[in-house]
């Protein structure tokens, strides 16, 4: 889950199947299949963190925090707020 692909090589933009995704570095868990949403991004989608110290989050931007994992601090990506699937939620 740290390490996204570009190029569309993305395995888990697409994937719904219940489960975890863990820190491929740790096997620290991060998010729920339960919080995923489809998305136009090339990347997978989260609603929310399975727990509150799955990630660890430092601003980058007003509209966007840098998210790391809150065990190992592998970089995920991004949590854009305003930008998921209800009015005022944040998108992972």
């Amino acid at each position: 889950m740290s390490f996204c692909r570009f190029g569309g090589e993305e395995i888990y933009q697409d994937h719904f199947k219940p489960g975890l995704y863990v820190c491929s570095r740790c096997l620290h868990p991060l998010f729920s299949s339960r919080s995923k949403f489809p998305h136009s991004s090339p990347w997978p989608a989260f609603r929310d963190t399975l727990r509150e110290d799955s990630v660890t989050k430092m601003m980058e931007i007003l509209t966007a925090f840098k998210v790391l994992c809150g065990k190992y601090g592998s970089g995920l990506g991004h949590q854009l707020l305003n930008d998921g699937p209800e009015n005022g939620t944040s998108r992972f």
